[in-house]
């Protein structure tokens, strides 16, 4: 499984970001502090109360809007896109079966929310919760449909900002600054709009011709990653750490530099929680805070591509529904499951793939037999083919940024399908192998998209293969595949447990 280590997040000002925070300082010190609605407007000019910083001494705005609720109170909610029912129980503090009883419209076993539904939710209050401005919407944190016709190439070199002069090594191959945007973004899909936003917000790479002296632009000092592309790499495996983490409900909270914690609010949707919880890891307390307001982030995201919610579009609808899918190994063979849900890119979250191995007499890294392919789990066209990877659209349109897609990683490339490639379910992909990134011995990994959104192995959508079900283990690659009274335990030793057969009816 390709893994990428993150740094320790540690970040240096730029000027033009500690210019911004100085008048955010000076205006809350002076009493005009701002209320902030939840759709990135002023909603009024009263004073905010100040709760003391103990690691400066810095007076943070204290959130107003939420008030102490009841144990158990019934609260407004309306469904936003990506819902689930276990997310949103993980966020209210509350179960799963206390909202089908408040809301008896919902079918049992739902996957995703209609967006726009009202709801009812049983809350139980929890402290500390966090700043209800919504910075972007979802769909525009992920590499999804709002990106088709967006040219990075076009849009930076527009722009006189330093980005346009970088060349370096990243993803074996020397690329420009504007290609190692594009990289990161179609890898870890995100929105090459929100890497380029966090670039000139931290290093003004946009608009200042002369690159930061600080060789960790983005606050990552960690030996040996002093380059731009791992840096963005930091940075963009934080983000999906984020977004992820509260789509499926895995973070509730997380920890200030200062020690404080923040509990992001109930009503919060899942890219702006990633943008706080970047920012989080990246900055001291009172900077964190400026950050996530109306002046930081959102304001340069807005003065570069405009105001993200006029775009704002439904990207997982309600009740979405997996196609059906095979085994991504030929019928009657016999293969191990050696990975159970675990990321699908990078490190830490999503936990959206599954590894399976072929047969074989050996252990590590191996040649597979001619027999022994990864296959199409369904008909589709070949979108995307680089060094170990191969992203198959199965809904015909070409674009990796939306509808269904699966992505195969350690494929070899000899005999590898090229890009624009037509398959049919059962047919040659590639070969298992150990090409891109660090592995432990030859496999094939598999994960799948929606719409540019990782969508998790494990959950309400679980991923499925012929009747196969994933379901997370304990950990990442722990977990399991299960078919009515049939089970396969993930396992790298490829034992009578894990192994499972294509073709089995």
């Amino acid at each position: 499984m390709l893994r990428t280590q993150l740094a320790e997040p540690v970040l240096s000002f730029s000027a033009n970001l500690m210019n911004k925070y100085s008048q955010f300082l000076i205006s809350t010190l002076i009493g005009s502090s701002i209320i902030l609605s939840a759709c990135g407007t002023i909603a009024s000019s009263k004073k905010l109360p100040l709760a003391s910083n103990n690691e400066t001494g810095f007076q943070a705005p204290t959130w107003i809007g939420r008030p102490v609720f009841g144990p158990g109170e019934l609260v407004e909610y309306t469904a936003q896109t990506g819902d689930t029912l276990p997310a949103l129980a993980a966020h209210f503090n509350t179960t799963v079966e206390e909202i089908y009883e408040a809301n008896p419209i919902i079918p049992e076993n739902t996957t995703t929310m209609p967006p726009g539904l009202p709801m009812k939710i049983p809350i139980y209050y929890l402290p500390l919760w966090g700043n209800p401005l919504k910075i972007i919407p979802d769909n525009a944190f992920i590499y999804g449909p709002m990106l088709v016709g967006f040219n990075t190439a076009a849009y930076v070199s527009s722009q006189p900002g330093w980005l346009n002069d970088v060349y370096a090594w990243a993803g074996r191959d020397n690329r420009t600054g504007i290609e190692i945007v594009d990289y990161i973004a179609i890898n870890y899909s995100i929105s090459p709009r929100v890497l380029l936003s966090l670039l000139e917000y931290q290093a003004n790479a946009l608009t200042k011709t002369e690159k930061p002296e600080n060789k960790y632009l983005l606050g990552f000092e960690r030996i040996y990653y002093e380059s731009m592309y791992l840096q963005l790499v930091g940075a963009a495996n934080t983000l999906n750490n984020g977004y992820y983490g509260w789509r499926t409900g895995g973070l509730t909270q997380f920890e200030l530099r200062n020690g404080s914690i923040v509990q992001p609010d109930p009503w919060q949707n899942a890219a702006s929680v990633a943008i706080q919880y970047y920012f989080s890891q990246m900055l001291p307390a009172e900077e964190y805070h400026f950050a996530i307001g109306a002046e930081g982030f959102f304001s340069t995201y807005t003065e570069l591509f405009g105001d993200p919610w006029s775009e704002s579009r439904t990207h997982i609808p309600g009740s979405l529904q997996q196609p059906e899918l095979t085994l991504p190994f030929p019928s009657g063979q016999l293969w191990t499951l050696t990975g159970g849900p675990h990321t699908g890119w990078g490190l830490g979250q999503p936990w959206t793939a599954v590894d399976f191995a072929p047969p074989s007499n050996y252990s590590g890294c191996f040649a597979v037999a001619d027999k022994n392919f990864a296959t199409a789990m369904s008909d589709g066209i070949v979108v995307r083919s680089d060094y170990g990877s191969v992203s198959l659209d199965l809904d015909g349109d070409g674009d990796e940024r939306t509808g269904w897609v699966l992505v195969y990683l350690h494929v070899a490339t000899k005999d590898r399908a090229p890009t624009g490639m037509s398959v049919r379910s059962g047919d040659l992909v590639g070969y298992p192998s150990c090409e891109g990134g660090r592995v432990t011995g030859t496999h094939v990994h598999v994960s799948r998209k929606y719409n540019g959104e990782w969508i998790p192995a494990s959950g309400p959508l679980a991923f499925t293969m012929e009747g196969w079900v994933a379901q997370n283990g304990p950990r990442a690659y722990g977990g399991s595949l299960s078919k009515g009274s049939l089970f396969v335990k993930a396992c790298e030793c490829s034992d009578l447990y894990s192994q499972i057969k294509a073709g089995l009816r």
